[in-house]
């Protein structure tokens, strides 16, 4: 790391911030109601709801973990997000519209109408203790072994990267995350195509790679080495039959 890498990195936080801060004004400098702070005010178009959604979905937890479940030939993993593709487009066709006819911004609200208020704050309890356990815990633990890459120390990477998220979210609620997000899915698709490509060039090409991937399983003797690249395996396998990718996924996502 040098000069240039640290400057493009604080660039990159200082323009993420000042995206926030944008998305969050108004022009008519009136103060946000519920729906410009959870529906970003019902105006954003396609490509900025979409992109929003992939940044959202591929986070650093997807792009560590997952290449480096990839990297084991636990490659069948793939399939949770690719059968994801398909959810969120039941979620679009499906349940969104009937969300909006609700009148709805979040789903313990839905529930207190639904149900009770119990029901509501039981929501509300379980999934910020489930998100703070099983992904938000996660993704701060793949921010700050990034910054652990470039020279930062691990709970300085992981303060930075609470402070950071909190700072632009706090700025402009889904407004700003959205606009955030948006630039950072093309960061995203950008680096790691970028990473690919270099990737490919140390192995040299794709020819290289399967002879890599062969010879580790020679050298580690991992049954599922031999078959690195098959998204499919048997019913008898312990850790991703088909049965409970076709099945048990999409339930899962719904």
């Amino acid at each position: 790391m040098d000069f240039l890498d640290f400057a493009v990195i604080t660039v990159y936080l200082v323009v993420i911030l000042w995206i926030a801060k944008w998305a969050s004004s108004k022009k008519d400098h009136t103060e946000f109601s519920s729906v410009d702070y959870f529906l970003a005010g019902k105006n954003q178009g396609w490509l900025v709801i979409g992109a929003s959604l992939f940044a959202s979905n591929i986070g650093s937890e997807i792009i560590l973990g997952v290449s480096g479940a990839g990297a084991r030939a636990d490659m069948p993993m793939a399939n949770f997000e690719i059968l994801a593709s398909l959810v969120l487009i039941l979620l679009g066709w499906v349940f969104v519209p009937f969300y909006l006819r609700s009148g709805i911004y979040t789903m313990p609200e839905f529930l207190e109408r639904r149900y009770s208020c119990a029901c509501r704050n039981y929501l509300s309890v379980i999934s910020v203790l489930a998100y703070i356990i099983t992904k938000i815990s996660l993704i701060i633990f793949a921010g700050a072994l990034v910054f652990e890459v470039l020279g930062v120390p691990f709970w300085t990477g992981a303060i930075i990267t609470v402070v950071g998220t909190g700072l632009y979210t706090a700025l402009g609620g889904l407004k700003a995350v959205i606009y955030t997000d948006m630039v950072q899915a093309f960061i995203l698709i950008l680096g790691t195509v970028v990473v690919v490509i270099f990737g490919l060039h140390q192995l040299g090409g794709w020819s290289g790679m399967t002879e890599t991937i062969s010879q580790a399983a020679l050298e580690e003797g991992n049954p599922n080495m031999g078959q690195f690249f098959n998204l499919w395996r048997p019913m008898n396998d312990t850790e991703y039959p088909w049965t409970g990718i076709l099945f048990g996924a999409p339930i899962l996502g719904v």
